[in-house]
């Protein structure tokens, strides 16, 4: 199996393990919630975090994976962010109606690619843009109901959108940038995001609902459930690491709204939530933009790898000839220019 046949099996298995991971922790959170009467969303993440930690500690231990200190400022700005953006989303869900909160998901793909159009002049195509355009308007179509608009959601929905776009980018960019593993990245950033949620959760929860979550009746089947929900979102917080570092931050938002898709149709099945006609067109719409998106996502790379190969032969070429390249293959021209070939080259892998 070559290089290339098992990084995309790695991608599929990392999308899978996603998909899964997440439907799974949404019922198990939903019956927490809904009807156990669990409604302490920031504080039952720290912990979440911290239980991940724990994991990837044992994990350390019995030598399943190598740990590599990097930067400690990076990581810390990282995880303290992913935190607040944590916190950000639930305050926005809180002080706006579900319908706003809807459309404040949907501006997070728009956003990141704005952000990485700008700051890391990364090209998206007309076919890209059309796919992602065509899946919002399916998601808006089938999750988004009432606009109540205030003041003070409008900010912190502005804030949560920036916020999350940025850690996003962050993860892709510092385990590229450092060379890191999504588990090592994940392994040093943890305990930052569960303090930071851990510090702000029982203030943000008790805001939101009125509610003390120290003081809450923990019966025997309340902590199950926490139980399961802390053992499931280990593998969705190592396999939203590894999305993003394997893929790009706009195709793990591209996943996540094919979650939301997926929690509607299982919410009807198993739960028997409401479902309409609006809801199935929407879904139906969505998955036409997640598979156009698949679809030139990977022709793109296929034309990207095959250029890269093509050109391989001629670089190989001017470094054997010193006629061409002026001085022995060194890629820089007498005149200190960029020798094109590797210029062009560098542009495939950055």
């Amino acid at each position: 199996m070559s290089e290339g046949q098992r990084f995309q099996l790695g991608t599929i298995g990392a999308l899978s393990l996603s998909v899964v991971s997440s439907v799974s922790i949404v019922i198990c959170n939903k019956a927490l919630i809904s009807s156990l009467g669990f409604t302490f969303a920031t504080t039952l993440t720290s912990w979440h975090l911290l239980v991940t930690f724990c994991s990837l500690h044992v994990a350390l231990w019995m030598k399943l994976f190598e740990h590599k200190p990097f930067d400690s400022r990076a990581v810390m700005g990282f995880g303290i962010l992913n935190g607040i953006s944590i916190g950000l989303l639930n305050l926005s869900l809180g002080f706006n109606s579900v319908g706003f909160y809807q459309m404040t998901k949907l501006a997070i793909i728009p956003c990141t690619v704005l952000l990485e159009t700008i700051f890391f002049r990364k090209k998206f195509s007309r076919n890209i843009q059309l796919s992602l355009v065509i899946l919002l308007v399916g998601v808006g179509i089938a999750t988004v109901t009432d606009l109540q608009l205030n003041v003070l959601g409008s900010v912190l929905s502005l804030l949560a959108v920036i916020t999350t776009c940025v850690a996003q980018i962050m993860t892709n960019t510092i385990q590229k940038k450092f060379k890191v593993s999504s588990t090592q990245l994940l392994y040093q950033s943890c305990p930052y995001q569960a303090i930071t949620l851990f510090v702000i959760g029982p203030f943000l929860d008790g805001l939101l609902t009125n509610l003390n979550v120290f003081a809450f009746k923990y019966t025997p089947q309340v902590l199950f459930f926490i139980v399961l929900s802390c053992m499931i979102s280990v593998s969705v917080n190592f396999s939203t690491f590894l999305v993003i570092g394997k893929t790009s931050p706009v195709t793990y938002q591209v996943l996540g709204h094919l979650k939301t898709c997926l929690v509607l149709a299982f919410g009807y099945v198993l739960l028997r939530d409401p479902f309409s006609w609006r809801n199935i067109l929407g879904i139906l719409v969505a998955v036409v933009g997640m598979v156009f998106y698949s679809y030139y996502c990977t022709v793109e790379t296929q034309q990207k790898a095959s250029e890269a190969a093509t050109q391989l032969p001629q670089v190989m070429e001017s470094e054997a000839d010193p006629l061409i390249t002026g001085d022995k293959g060194t890629g820089i021209m007498s005149d200190g220019a960029v020798d094109p070939v590797w210029a062009s080259n560098k542009d495939l892998h950055a």
